[in-house]
């Protein structure tokens, strides 16, 4: 990267990271009020409503956002374009879920709650038409209000409705009110996109559609389909209890990997854009994912069976949890290297790779999930690490892949610090109680970092000088 591209992505990074410790600490605050107050069939039939909203939003998107960060038109002009087009389609699905609820059912999750979550459709589409505006141009300052602002108020709402005894209908309007929230405060930050048409971007957004639509189709399907298939064999409490150990092995995988993800497509487009070449954006994007990514999850592994402190009744979550760890690690490196094969224009092979590994998901899924969640776990993290050498030689064979001994540091680092950590959580004196499991994430990190830092000097001193 140029010192000035290398710049804003480091700006953009830490940006993009604040919006996300905001809004994501919201999400952990919900999790933790929902984990106190619901049972495990409310906490299920909650993520299974989820579950279907994001598939539905990622269907209204189909993928076609990226276009605007790659684009060489007038980046307005499409996406207005873009804008008119999703907000036909999440209208039509969410007109699809009002129809479909009572059969959506079958899967654990109640009509009404369908019914509500899915009038947040047409709202978040707009949202996400805005947000890709703002991606294109690495200003992730302004999307401090519209995200983390729309994230507190729909947190607030289901925090206050659950305290007051509306059991899982709390989230399904909190979720509501967070896709309503958040296009009013894009616009009070800025990002104004009216609607228009043009034959020329439209044509453009839907052939960019028809090759990344279906990978980002593929990609959420992916994160919700062993919520359906437990929900659908298992029943919503062991999807409750597969929920909760997913949304604290999922927080590392939002807060970092996508974070950079998120800055890392429009970086390596722009590189794209210009003639350069990325591998250098490349190894200092792996390098970050697995030197932070490694130490959150290590420590959230090795303090799994502290889950219990939201209620004896999540003890099975603990095992379930570090497997996930397991998984959310290497799926934070694939997601980074996605990031770059979509980026350099091989929207196929990303396609290819997102279907390789949802048809193996599925197989395993018909496989697993009837011996219980734990199965369902491990074989989640078996495939995703199978799907690293795989996506390595797609890096390879088109010329965006590194040196690998240039992450023997780093590899060497994070294993040292994780043996260390390792050590001293064997040593560390039984803690109860949320500031004892606080107490104790701090001192392990703070293991982690001084094993790892030192060891990565020169992948610190590149990022201190970005900023």
């Amino acid at each position: 990267m140029t010192s000035q591209v290398g710049t804003r992505a480091v700006r953009g990074s830490l940006w993009l990271f604040a919006v996300n410790v905001v809004s994501k600490g919201c999400q952990v605050a919900v999790t933790l009020v929902l984990a106190a107050l619901l049972t495990e069939d409310g906490l299920g039939a909650v993520t299974l409503v989820v579950a279907l909203v994001n598939i539905g939003q990622v269907v209204q998107s189909a993928g076609v956002y990226d276009v605007i960060s790659r684009t060489n038109r007038d980046p307005h002009q499409l996406a207005g374009t873009v804008l008119t087009l999703s907000i036909g389609v999440s209208t039509a699905l969410a007109a699809l879920l009002l129809l479909t609820a009572e059969p959506l059912a079958t899967f654990g999750a109640p009509p009404d709650l369908i019914r509500i979550a899915a009038l947040s459709l047409p709202f978040t589409a707009i949202g996400g038409v805005q947000m890709a505006m703002m991606h294109r141009d690495l200003d992730f300052k302004k999307r401090m209000l519209p995200d983390a602002g729309g994230m507190i108020l729909g947190s607030a709402a289901t925090i206050a409705l659950a305290a007051l005894g509306h059991g899982p209908l709390a989230m399904a309007v909190g979720l509501l009110c967070t896709a309503v929230a958040q296009p009013v405060l894009a616009v009070v930050a800025g990002a104004r996109v009216r609607p228009r048409w043009d034959c020329n971007a439209a044509n453009e957004a839907l052939r960019w559609t028809a090759v990344v639509g279906p990978g980002a189709v593929v990609a959420t399907l992916l994160v919700n389909a062993d919520y359906l298939a437990i929900g659908h064999v298992l029943g919503p409490s062991a999807v409750g209890v597969y929920s909760l150990a997913f949304r604290i092995a999922w927080m590392p995988y939002i807060l970092v990997a996508v974070v950079l993800g998120g800055v890392m497509f429009p970086v390596c487009a722009e590189l794209v854009r210009s003639g350069r070449t990325v591998d250098g954006a490349v190894l200092r994007f792996t390098k970050a994912t697995l030197m932070i990514t490694g130490g959150l999850y290590v420590v959230t592994g090795l303090l799994a069976d502290q889950v219990v402190l939201f209620g004896d009744r999540w003890a099975p979550a603990a095992p379930v949890l570090v497997a996930l760890c397991a998984y959310g690690f290497a799926l934070g490196l694939l997601h980074t290297w996605y990031q770059v094969v979509r980026a350099a224009g091989h929207a196929r092979w990303y396609l290819a790779l997102e279907v390789t590994h949802l048809v193996t998901l599925l197989g395993a899924l018909a496989l697993t999930t009837p011996h219980g969640v734990l199965a369902v776990a491990v074989a989640q993290a078996v495939i995703v690490w199978l799907l690293v050498p795989v996506t390595w030689w797609v890096l390879v064979r088109h010329g965006l892949a590194f040196p690998p001994r240039e992450l023997a540091r780093t590899i060497a680092g994070l294993l040292a610090a994780a043996t260390a950590c390792l050590v001293i959580a064997r040593i560390l004196p039984t803690t109860k109680g949320i500031a004892g499991a606080l107490l104790a994430g701090l001192v392990l990190l703070g293991v982690y970092a001084a094993v790892a830092l030192p060891l990565n000097r020169e992948a610190v001193r590149e990022l201190r000088g970005n900023l």
